[in-house]
């Protein structure tokens, strides 16, 4: 307990948060993946796509997102007149390291007449190459908007790929890159959970690996998991996704019960950020997230794209 107040800490912190917030004219936008703590104190709480639309339409000045670095640096490429800021400047994306700007441009030059279709998870200069962006809840729609017989070059997460292909009905050339989180689920986990608890139902996100996404009940994004467990009248589910979508998961459904398809499914990234570093970004309105014009002007059509296939 805190002396001066005979309040807990926590509750003092997110008290002077939230009065830094109304000071700075800010708004806090929380992916899903994030601590419960931090998803309760957000505007907004969802996945990539639902997030970017947020950030696009805001009358906010101050943008603190609460996720990780392409996360932020989307709302600076679609809000440049904000202040984007991300508690945790160290707060990464494997996956979108994996698509190392000079390794995608080298791929665009081999299949100079491919379109380029870029996962949201990828750098700003990657989406600056690109023809189109995506993210897991809209990528079949996006690619489905493409002319038949055009080659599409798909990056970075191949297993995303893959799932959009097998939906789309389209040939894609997958970037050879995956979510590390995500790829650590296994067939066996699968197996091993659906033995535990045979009436439940397997969601997955398309992140996953093929051979898990065959075995599921619902693929989805993160807010789909989310909406399909919400509408679904089955009262137990597996969920093989990040375990940070517990929270939203048992809150909006107090009835349900929830099971992790693998207890390993964790992005430290994500779990970077804490209320103090935010209380801390507000105040000193940093680290701030800045797109250089060059790439945010290049960048901004294909993630307009995006947005407009909901």
């Amino acid at each position: 307990m805190d002396n001066a107040t005979g309040n807990p800490p926590e509750k003092n912190l997110v008290k002077e948060i939230l009065f830094w917030k109304k000071k700075r004219e800010a708004i806090i936008l929380s992916h899903v993946y994030q601590p419960g703590e931090i998803q309760d104190i957000a505007d907004f709480t969802g996945d990539s796509l639902f997030l970017s639309q947020q950030a696009s339409q805001t009358k906010a000045k101050v943008i603190v997102f609460c996720g990780v670095q392409f996360m932020a640096e989307t709302a600076s490429i679609l809000s440049p007149e904000k202040i984007v800021l991300l508690p945790e400047i160290k707060a990464g994306c494997p996956l979108a390291d994996m698509a190392p700007d000079e390794k995608v441009k080298s791929k665009i030059r081999e299949l100079p007449e491919a379109i380029v279709v870029s996962y949201v998870n990828s750098s700003a200069t990657v989406k600056s190459l690109s023809d189109y962006c995506c993210t897991s809840a809209n990528a079949v729609q996006i690619v489905q908007t493409i002319p038949a017989e055009k080659e599409i070059l798909f990056l970075p997460d191949m297993n995303l790929a893959d799932f959009t292909a097998k939906k789309s009905k389209r040939k894609i050339i997958p970037w050879p890159g995956f979510c590390p989180t995500h790829h650590l689920l296994t067939k066996d986990d699968v197996i091993k959970a659906k033995k535990l608890h045979p009436q439940a139902l397997l969601l997955v996100h398309p992140e996953c690996r093929p051979e898990v996404c065959n075995l599921a009940d619902y693929i989805g994004s993160t807010r789909g998991i989310i909406e399909f467990a919400s509408n679904n009248p089955v009262k137990e589910y597996i969920i093989g996704t990040e375990l940070g979508i517990f929270h939203p998961l048992k809150k909006n459904n107090p009835n349900k019960q929830f099971f992790p398809a693998s207890e390993n499914m964790t992005c430290q990234n994500m779990k970077l950020i804490t209320l103090e570093k935010i209380l801390h970004s507000l105040k000193k309105l940093e680290p701030r997230v800045i797109v250089p014009e060059g790439i945010r002007t290049k960048s901004i059509k294909a993630l307009n794209l995006m947005i407009g296939i909901g």
